[in-house]
C-alpha cells in the first residue's frame, strides 16, 4: 500500500511540474512565433528587420520596401 501511495504522489508531482513547464514555455513560444512572423512579413515586403522593427535597407535605392505591404501582412497574421 505504501508503494502505491508513493507512486501516486510521484505522479501528482510530475503532473504539477509538467503544468508549470507548459505555463512558462507557452508565452515564450508565442512571443517567438510572433517575432518570426513579423520578420517574415518584413522580408516579404523588401525590408530589413533591425532592432525590433522593419525598415528599408540602407542601400535600397530602388524603393523595393513597401511599408503598406508589411502592415497588411502583419494584420493578416493577427499580430
Amino acid at each position: 500500500m505504501k508503494e502505491a501511495a508513493g507512486e501516486a504522489n510521484l505522479t501528482v508531482v510530475a503532473i504539477i511540474l509538467i503544468a508549470v513547464i507548459v505555463a512558462v514555455a507557452t508565452p515564450l513560444i508565442n512571443s517567438l512565433m510572433r517575432s518570426s512572423a513579423r520578420r517574415s512579413c518584413c522580408t516579404d515586403a523588401g525590408g530589413v528587420w533591425d532592432g525590433g522593427s522593419c525598415t528599408a535597407a540602407s542601400n535600397d535605392r530602388t524603393g523595393q520596401y513597401d511599408s503598406s505591404s508589411y502592415s497588411s501582412c502583419v494584420a493578416d497574421a493577427g499580430q
